[in-house]
Order: structure tokens, then C-alpha cells, then sequence
């Protein structure tokens, strides 16, 4: 039985579009059909950018014909979390504050991608302004239905980003830093320590 395109590694994939086995376009069309079938249950994306995918994986497909192959991240397809900014296209940061915002310029890290020939399907849900708990001002976008490899608080690391992956949707994602995740731990941490502080002091105070 033939392996699905969506269950191949990066570095497979990356290695069939070098040796132009694989096509750019073929790859983003059957990813876009991944996301069709399946987004609608996790919602893990805020803002699907085929159109531009389909653009970039046609340009991708054009370069390395002509023999102007830009390494291991060309042509391969990928997704952003909403707090990055992306040229005309809405950054969110999943928040109600931002729910029009559209940035003038891009992120250093979205520029270095589209560099590298990588090629955006979309932007991803996630906790919002990725601050790792729900604030007042929730969006009027669907929350995503991933509820992540543990129960409890959770940071935005392990949230809706990894919906796609798990669903086989996409190859990868860039990481954001792990600190609102390691916030998160550490912020339980804090409060059981400054719990049991009060504890001792008050009974101290008994004494």
C-alpha cells in the first residue's frame, strides 16, 4: 500500500521535491484537502491562505525546475500561530482586541521562511494574544477543539498548533518559544510554594 502523502516525514518530502519527484503543488493540494476534511472539527486554523499557498507552491515548483533550488524548506508547506505577523493577511493574536488587524510588513520569521520557498497554508488558533489562559476579551473565532496531550491549564505550545500535526495535516509548524508553556508550570509551581509559605507563617503566627 502507497504512503500517503500526508504521512511522510519532512525530510522525505524535502528530499522527493529536491530530486523534483515530487511536485510543490501536488503536495499543497493534498494538504489543502487534509485541512478541508478535517478543520472543521479541531478548528486549528484562524485564516486558511490557499490561494497564496497555491501561488508560493507554483513559484517553488518554477525555481527548482530552473535548477534554483533554495534547500530543505523549499516548497514544503507550513502553517503559523496567530501571533506572528504576515503581510496583509490578518494576525489575530486570536484576540477580539486585534480581530481586524492586518500587519504592513512581516515578521522577521515568517520573511525568513517565505525565503527559505517554505509555503503558507494559513494562521493557527491559540490561546489568546498567546498569553496561555482565557482573558475577558475572547474572540469572536471558534476556539480550537484540540484539547492537548494532558487535562488541566495548558500553554499555548501545546494547544491548537498541534492539531494539525496530530491530524497529519501538516509536515510541521514553526515553534514559538516554549515559555508560555514553561510559564504555565511555573506559575502552579509558584503558587504551591507560596501556599505553603503562608501555611508555615500562619501557623508560626499560632505559635
Amino acid at each position: 500500500m502507497a504512503t500517503e502523502l500526508h504521512d511522510l516525514p519532512i525530510a522525505e518530502l524535502s528530499d522527493q521535491i529536491a530530486a523534483r519527484k515530487l511536485s510543490p503543488v501536488e503536495l499543497v493540494e493534498a494538504l489543502i484537502q487534509r485541512v478541508e476534511r478535517y478543520d472543521g472539527q479541531t478548528r486549528a486554523f484562524i485564516t486558511r491562505t490557499f490561494d497564496l499557498a497555491r501561488q508560493q507552491a507554483r513559484a517553488a515548483e518554477s525555481d527548482i525546475a530552473a535548477g534554483k533550488y533554495r534547500g530543505a524548506l523549499h516548497g514544503i508547506p507550513f502553517a503559523l500561530k496567530d501571533i506572528y505577523d504576515t503581510k496583509g493577511i490578518l494576525t489575530s493574536a486570536h484576540s477580539r482586541v486585534f480581530v481586524d488587524r492586518i500587519p504592513a510588513e512581516d515578521a522577521t520569521a515568517t520573511s525568513r521562511l517565505y525565503n527559505a520557498g517554505a509555503v503558507l497554508l494559513g494562521k493557527l488558533a491559540t490561546h489568546e494574544m498567546a498569553r496561555s489562559r482565557r482573558t475577558r476579551w475572547r474572540t469572536q473565532v471558534p476556539r480550537s477543539t484540540y484539547p492537548g496531550p494532558r487535562r488541566g491549564t495548558r500553554g499555548t505550545s501545546r494547544t491548537s498548533p498541534e492539531a494539525p500535526r496530530r491530524d497529519r495535516v501538516l509536515p510541521w509548524r514553526p515553534a514559538w518559544s516554549r515559555w508560555p508553556s514553561a510559564r504555565t508550570r511555573v506559575d502552579r509551581s509558584e503558587v504551591r510554594r507560596r501556599s505553603a509559605a503562608s501555611s508555615v507563617s500562619c501557623r508560626r503566627s499560632a505559635w
